[in-house]
């Protein structure tokens, strides 16, 4: 399937790589630069709402409220769209007292607790998409999303960016930390896939498993490099997002673990 696509959030680590994507298959891709109320007014075709803040969200509460609630709910009261793809996260499952999620299951939030701004928005932000789009909008629940381009965000990704640089790596963390983490092609195919199959309510686009940093670091010590944790705290695991939905669309992440060995191998080549 090719067509007009718009994507909000286009300069940004999931927006530029699927906007590269879908270029390349023949898209119609249109990239509105960032405060551009302009594209209210004219055909967007498959939007897909990459605009969020992850990182400094405690630090621009406001602007969090914008980018996640704010301008999605203007796109859909200008309803000039065949369908609307929202970018959430898997991250509202955290603190959820449940050892394994799917799309379903009801959330809690303390609304006291001033770092929920990030999942009251996003909850905001994907209750408007499903619920005001006239059966138009699908939420994409992102994981934990890893590269190593230049620059690539998160934790995963600047480990494997410093290994580009060096064989001796000392990390900010704890090996008994886990997450769920998907490779950032897994996601551009997921979101793709949901353009193909409208109407898919939420999806968890995650590898449906947990991943400790020790399990990773035992593959860098395979492949030779060394690898020092700064904590050794061991936190309670996030629940484990079910990924039956995504593997339904016709795809199957990559797992972290033979991700990562291909991409040491590829070092040392």
């Amino acid at each position: 399937m090719t067509g007009l696509a718009t994507i909000l959030g286009a300069t940004g680590f999931v927006g530029r790589r699927l906007q590269a994507r879908l270029t390349a298959e023949g898209w119609d891709v249109y990239a509105p630069a960032k405060g551009d109320k302009s594209l209210f007014g004219r055909d967007m075709g498959v939007v897909f709402y990459c605009a969020g803040l992850t990182a400094d969200y405690d630090r621009r509460p406001f602007d969090t409220v914008e980018a996640h609630a704010t301008l999605v709910s203007e796109l859909i009261q200008a309803g000039r769209f065949e369908q609307l793809i929202y970018l959430s996260s898997t991250r509202l499952y955290d603190g959820q007292a449940a050892a394994e999620l799917d799309e379903t299951s009801p959330l809690l939030f303390d609304v006291a607790d001033p770092r929920r701004v990030y999942d009251l928005s996003k909850a905001l932000g994907e209750n408007l998409t499903l619920t005001r789009t006239e059966g138009r909008g699908a939420v994409a629940r992102l994981a934990n999303v890893y590269d190593w381009e230049p620059e690539a965000p998160g934790f995963l990704s600047e480990w494997l960016i410093e290994a580009a640089r060096t064989r001796d790596l000392r990390l900010d963390s704890s090996p008994h930390v886990a997450r769920d983490y998907i490779h950032l092609d897994d996601v551009i195919a997921a979101l793709i896939a949901m353009s193909e199959k409208p109407a898919q309510g939420i999806v968890n686009v995650a590898s449906g498993d947990l991943t400790a940093n020790g399990e990773i670091a035992n593959i860098f010590l395979q492949a030779g490099w060394h690898v020092d944790f700064s904590r050794d705290i061991s936190p309670a695991p996030p629940p484990r997002s079910d990924n039956a939905r995504l593997l339904a669309l016709g795809v199957t992440p990559a797992p972290v673990k033979d991700v990562v060995r291909r991409y040491l191998e590829g070092l040392k080549a």
